[in-house]
């Protein structure tokens, strides 16, 4: 992997994985109990080879199983149930965003990157509307890898800034096709969750709510886990396109 790529796009923060959402493995005084548990998931053998060398010197991060192709991703991630699945988008047999899918199915406290060459609009859209928490080209520098592995686990998304671009390109596109067509009303939110929601959109993370709306983060983490139940999304970054596309949160 090369080494010129800039630091990545470090977007809004996502809940600890505790109980629904599962604990990040981070202990209450901010420093990880265990280390992450990575799968690595590429058609290349040499590439995740490569993969485990790097990761191998990071004493916070172990590589525990390896995957040639999404449909074995999904099995490996049913056995192993790791913290951070490292995927690229197009392989054999089975894709990476159709693997999204059903690895969040069987392991749905595990977070998806995926690592990629491709940087096609439609892919890194579908990546997400999947389940992905990250979408990070191959060109970006290896150090940069853990770190952004770190930030995952530690509940935030990531995103190449190039292809940050090109998402929010996406959500003005999808904005300006909705129109006043309603075929399901939208899920009702309290009052409450809209702001908590709107919030989110603009890339706080709990404690932040929590001390902007005077509340416990523990409540902020409650309204989190029913606004993503209540809308049947996966994550904090699914929230945004729908705070986007509903206009809680304008771009400008």
């Amino acid at each position: 992997m090369a080494d010129s790529f800039g630091p990545v796009h470090d977007g809004s923060h996502a809940d600890s994985r505790n109980g629904g959402d599962r604990d990040s493995g981070m202990d209450t005084g901010g420093s990880r109990k265990e280390p992450i548990r990575v799968l690595v998931v590429d058609d290349h053998a040499l590439f995740r080879r490569g993969l485990e060398i790097v990761l191998a010197a990071e004493e916070d991060i172990q590589v525990v199983g390896e995957a040639g192709d999404g449909a074995e991703a999904v099995d490996k991630a049913a056995d192993l149930l790791p913290d951070i699945v490292l995927m690229d988008v197009r392989m054999p047999r089975r894709g990476g965003i159709e693997a999204c899918t059903s690895i969040k199915e069987v392991a749905p406290s595990a977070k998806i990157i995926m690592l990629t060459i491709s940087d096609e609009e439609a892919d890194l859209y579908d990546a997400i509307k999947a389940g992905a928490t990250g979408y990070l080209l191959k060109e970006i520098s290896t150090d940069e890898v853990a770190t952004a592995i770190r930030a995952v686990a530690d509940g935030q998304s990531q995103i190449s800034p190039s292809m940050a671009s090109k998402l929010l390109t996406e959500f003005k596109s999808m904005i300006q096709r909705t129109d006043e067509r309603r075929l399901v009303p939208a899920p009702r939110l309290t009052e409450r969750e809209l702001e908590v929601l709107k919030l989110v959109a603009t890339g706080m993370n709990n404690r932040d709510i929590a001390k902007e709306l005077f509340i416990s983060e523990n409540t902020v983490k409650n309204h989190v886990r029913n606004i993503l139940e209540k809308l049947q999304l996966h994550s904090r970054m699914e929230a945004v396109v729908y705070a986007m596309r509903e206009k809680i949160l304008e771009i400008r």
